[in-house]
């Protein structure tokens, strides 16, 4: 019998819950746009979305969303303003919390969207979008990514987004307003930041899933817990939002 939940709802879940009643969020695609609706309808009320094509809004859309400038996301909205305005929240301070993803993340949250190089042969990626900017400016980030060795390095090949740079003190030393990333949040597991070093730490494992495959999926001797935690599962309320939300399983199945 299969779980009665899927890694991406586990995912969402998660992420959910590092959003904080009346905080403004950068909601971001794909898992994101989820978590945001899911949080909004859960323990986090009051909560704002700030989507990077210029909508603002205070109540989860009442129809599913593909992408953030599907129509039922404008429908209802506080304001749909210009991107340069939104920006300008972060610029001045007043997104609490952003979530970005990456192509590769390092040791330190820093992650690159911009090219790779395998196998002799080098891909050009999106870029940054605003995912720079929510790296530099939002008083924390959240990263959601899939967990896979190649995507997991001890060093990027290209800095888009900065997390903790080279370690303690760094994004200080760079004048960097915000307080980088707080959590990695993947298929595997959850991760956090050594307050001393700054360095990537295992926090939990999801169900079925040990230390030592965390370890071999990552490019670099990941710190883990000796008694390692599992992650929390999805509650059954919070299951049938993420399906009322993804009806198809779009982002999910």
């Amino acid at each position: 019998m299969g779980a009665p939940y899927t890694p991406a709802e586990l995912m969402v879940a998660r992420a959910a819950r590092e959003i904080r009643d009346g905080e403004v969020v950068f909601v971001g695609m794909r898992l994101p746009l989820l978590a945001f609706l899911l949080a909004r309808s859960t323990h986090a009320p009051g909560a704002v979305g700030v989507f990077e094509t210029g909508v603002l809004r205070d109540t989860p859309a009442e129809a599913p969303l593909i992408t953030m400038s599907d129509p039922p996301n404008l429908q209802g909205a506080l304001m749909c303003m210009g991107m340069e305005t939104v920006m300008g929240l972060l610029q001045a301070g007043r997104v609490d919390l952003g979530f970005i993803g990456g192509a590769e993340v390092d040791r330190f949250g820093n992650l690159n969207t911009t090219r790779v190089a395998e196998g002799g042969h080098a891909s050009r990626l999106p870029g940054s979008g605003g995912a720079c900017d929510i790296a530099c400016l939002s008083r924390r980030h959240v990263i959601v990514m899939k967990h896979e060795r190649r995507r997991f390095v001890e060093r990027v090949g290209y800095v888009t987004s900065p997390g903790h740079g080279e370690g303690a003190g760094w994004r200080e030393a760079q004048g960097l307003a915000g307080g980088g990333p707080t959590r990695v949040i993947t298929d595997k597991g959850v991760f956090g930041f050594d307050p001393g070093t700054r360095e990537m730490v295992l926090e939990s494992a999801h169900p079925g899933v040990s230390g030592d495959e965390v370890r071999a999926l990552t490019g670099w001797k990941l710190a883990v817990p000796l008694e390692l935690p599992v992650t929390a599962l999805p509650l059954p309320d919070e299951l049938a939002a993420i399906r009322r939300f993804d009806p198809e399983g779009f982002w999910t199945r």
